[in-house]
């Protein structure tokens, strides 16, 4: 009975994010009445300069320090199939999940009709889209680029590599299942979570397979590498510690949350700060995996990959509220309430935590005094 349960439990939170990611990419009605599609793409910050994807499906580039927007283009869009109710087909922008990638000066950007985009700043046409036919599987998690390659996950349960100057595929592997985890590298060594409940470890040369770890759920949230140490959490409700180098356990954690673990953690000093859906942020040594101190409860859950500004964790919980944690004593406050929903990643530079809400806002935030800077 209680394994019946747990699936039936299974198949309706997965059931709720297929509706949440998916949410605005269809509409019902006439033409001109859909929902417009919205994502929840984190910023990046290169050089005094913001790039995001906004709510309407452009990739966006802001200067920080103007606080005006330098460029903007939209995505493909793509014409929706006529509903059953007699209506005309109704354009659609393409949504955007995952945070942009920038090097040398090209912004990557996956979209969820499947494709991948490389734009030059300023430019209203991409340098290159991969694939040039066709679509893949929708993409969730943002890309990265490494050595002249460019990094993703697919829907397809495919890891790409592309050359990142021109689009071409290098190399591809296969997992079990679906993927909305954006990888991360270190050296020669691309780790990247599946739905399969596999954190894989690849080689970033020709994508050949190091090593594989199974945990007993899902794996959505970008691993943290730290120390030797790849640190993820599971839909399983446990925070797991891989040794990089061969993949064995180092630990898992004794306390079980309440939910699953979405976010990418942060670590400082030796502590790994872990946010939670059940709405806390685990704080965890990073040896041995024991609670530092008890979890701390945000009273909503926490989707959106917090950030290390100095010696604070920056974190923001679903309710628009954004908080402080001290990791000398490992107290929370408030930092700032924007009243907007937050599902996004965070960012932060030169002292300023940039925060894309659910209404297409921007805002900037000191992340001592939370005060307002701007918004845009």
């Amino acid at each position: 009975m209680e394994i019946r349960c747990n699936k039936i439990l299974l198949v309706k939170v997965l059931l709720f994010l297929v509706i949440l990611l998916v949410s605005g990419l269809t509409g019902f009605g006439c033409a001109g009445t859909g929902t417009i599609p919205k994502g929840w793409s984190g910023g990046v910050v290169v050089d005094d300069t913001l790039f995001l994807g906004s709510m309407e499906g452009k990739v966006v580039a802001i200067d920080v320090l103007s606080h005006t927007r330098l460029w903007e283009v939209p995505l493909e869009t793509s014409e929706q199939a006529a509903g059953g109710f007699g209506c005309a087909p109704a354009s659609t922008a393409v949504a955007i999940y995952g945070s942009p990638a920038v090097a040398e000066e090209l912004v990557y950007v996956g979209g969820y009709n499947g494709k991948i985009y490389a734009f030059s700043v300023g430019k209203d046409e991409p340098r290159w889209v991969y694939p040039r036919e066709g679509n893949l599987q929708p993409i969730v998690g943002g890309a990265i680029v490494s050595q002249g390659k460019l990094y993703f996950g697919c829907s397809d349960g495919k890891v790409y590599a592309l050359d990142a100057a021109e689009g071409y595929k290098q190399w591809e592997f296969q997992t079990g299942d679906k993927i909305w985890s954006t990888p991360a590298i270190d050296g020669d060594t691309l780790f990247i979570g599946s739905f399969d409940k596999k954190l894989y470890a690849l080689s970033a040369t020709d994508g050949s397979k190091k090593w594989e770890f199974e945990t007993g759920g899902a794996i959505t949230s970008t691993p943290l590498v730290y120390d030797n140490t790849i640190y993820i959490g599971s839909f399983d409700r446990h925070f797991y510690a891989v040794d990089a180098t061969d993949g064995s356990l180092k630990w898992r954690s004794e306390v079980e949350a309440g939910s699953w673990f979405w976010a990418k953690p942060v670590a400082y000093n030796g502590v790994i700060y872990a946010g939670s859906l059940d709405h806390k942020v685990y704080i965890l040594n990073a040896e041995t995996g024991e609670e530092v101190v008890d979890a701390i409860n945000l009273g909503s859950p926490i989707s959106s990959s917090p950030v290390l500004v100095d010696d604070s964790v920056i974190i923001a919980s679903e309710d628009g509220r954004v908080w402080t944690i001290d990791t000398s004593n490992n107290q929370q406050s408030e930092l700032k309430n924007l009243e907007e929903k937050i599902y996004a990643s965070l960012c932060a530079s030169d002292g300023v935590v940039y925060i894309h809400t659910s209404e297409g806002e921007l805002h900037a935030l000191n992340a001592q005094s939370g005060t307002k800077l701007w918004s845009l």
